[in-house]
């Protein structure tokens, strides 16, 4: 892939280039083509059957018809889908696994719980179902890919459904029903988990009450899931890996530290709510001022104290470009407790806005900052010339083991 490749506006840089998992890995195979008037989706690419995967790029990109081909919502759909070789789809050989049949859970961006019945009913729906009654998947699947089995006190206590049982969706938060259809997707025991933009219609206090439970998922049930979104620090946080779309084609796949940097966000984002990943090491804690110090290629960082993760464990960070600011010397002593030394690599000044994009080089890593262009100015920046990055604020992913 050429480093200038642009597909409805998503740049990919070298080194973004589709990866194959090893062939000893288990995997979610992909490669169908669904045909419209206006719109086709072409996909070839195998997935690991493992951790989460965010199948990410704009709307209109196909996220969603992806996700209904593998449910085998699309009748049009052609080619071949299997997970760890249990094929659904081989259009050649005339097999086409219905819907029903597959042992596949799904959740929407409305949750779609059933409105008869209240969380109780809608999660015992899903475990009867999954346990055998009539059209359970063929596949077993009473116990989930990991090999962990999933009982409904599981899910509850994993959600904390307990004080919603009695109730009927009409009642419920959005937050409320995404936890409860959650509950009711992983009942239903599926060997793969897909989840449908599901912080999508939630404002930005209930998308921060539910985050947690999305994190902690896949850890506590092991069941490779694809996280369908177009907003990078949802997909920064969950991701493993990242599949990215546009218009009908994939773009890049890979880890997700490696995609997201060589990935131009721009279209996506608009320009300086691209964002950044680091993965760090706990180094120690610090109990007298409640903060946690991580390791980051041998620089310090420091984040209000995690205390669940010790020392050696590794945790990822997401850093917004808005939230990091540039120095050309070490600042005196100033609140921002987090500065990296780095090198600016690049420098992308936009004439039609106040502001430029700087990328600098922290060794392993790479952050982008947002800047104006009269600072640059001001600041003589250019490419090659050391640099300090402020970091004014971090979101991270206190999932341990990553």
């Amino acid at each position: 892939m050429s480093p200038d490749r642009v597909a409805n506006g998503i740049g990919v840089a070298a080194g973004a280039d589709p990866v194959a998992p090893p062939e000893t890995e288990a995997l979610l195979e992909i490669d169908v083509r669904v045909e419209y008037d206006a719109f086709d989706l072409q996909v070839e690419q195998a997935i690991p059957a493992s951790g989460v995967t965010a199948v990410f790029g704009p709307s209109g990109s196909g996220k969603t018809t992806l996700l209904r081909t593998l449910l085998g919502f699309e009748a049009l759909s052609r080619g071949r889908i299997a997970l760890e070789g249990d094929v659904w789809l081989d259009s050649e050989a005339g097999l086409a696994v219905p819907p029903h049949r597959r042992p596949v859970g799904c959740t929407f961006q409305d949750g779609r719980l059933f409105p008869h019945l209240d969380v109780r009913g809608n999660l015992r729906y899903a475990d009867r179902r999954s346990a055998g009654g009539p059209g359970a998947p063929t596949s077993p699947s009473a116990s989930a890919g990991s090999g962990v089995s999933i009982t409904r006190d599981d899910v509850v206590d994993a959600l904390d459904l307990g004080a919603l049982l009695g109730r009927r969706p009409h009642t419920l938060s959005g937050g409320e029903r995404q936890r409860a259809a959650l509950g009711r997707a992983l009942l239903s025991r599926p060997r793969l988990l897909l989840l449908d933009e599901p912080l999508s219609a939630l404002d930005r206090r209930r998308k921060a009450e539910i985050m947690p439970y999305l994190l902690a998922l896949h850890p506590r049930f092991g069941i490779p899931t694809l996280y369908v979104s177009h907003a990078v620090d949802e997909v920064a946080l969950l991701a493993d890996h990242i599949l990215v779309l546009a218009e009908g084609r994939v773009q890049a796949f890979g880890g997700t530290v490696e995609v997201l940097e060589h990935l131009d966000l721009v279209p996506l984002t608009e320009r300086f709510k691209a964002a950044a990943v680091l993965e760090a090491t706990v180094g120690a804690h610090d109990d007298e001022y409640r903060l946690t110090w991580l390791d980051l290629d041998g620089q310090r960082l420091s984040v209000p104290r995690i205390e669940h993760l010790a020392v050696g464990e590794s945790a990822r960070l997401l850093v917004r470009a808005r939230d990091v600011s540039i120095a050309t010397e070490r600042p005196s002593p100033t609140s921002i407790r987090n500065v990296l030394s780095g090198v600016l690599v690049a420098l992308h000044q936009d004439e039609s806005t106040a502001f430029a994009e700087a990328t600098v080089d922290l060794g392993s890593h790479r952050l982008r900052a947002r800047i104006t262009r009269a600072s640059a100015a001001e600041l003589g920046l250019a490419v090659g010339s050391p640099v300090f990055a402020l970091l004014k604020s971090v979101s991270l992913d206190t999932r341990a083991g990553r």
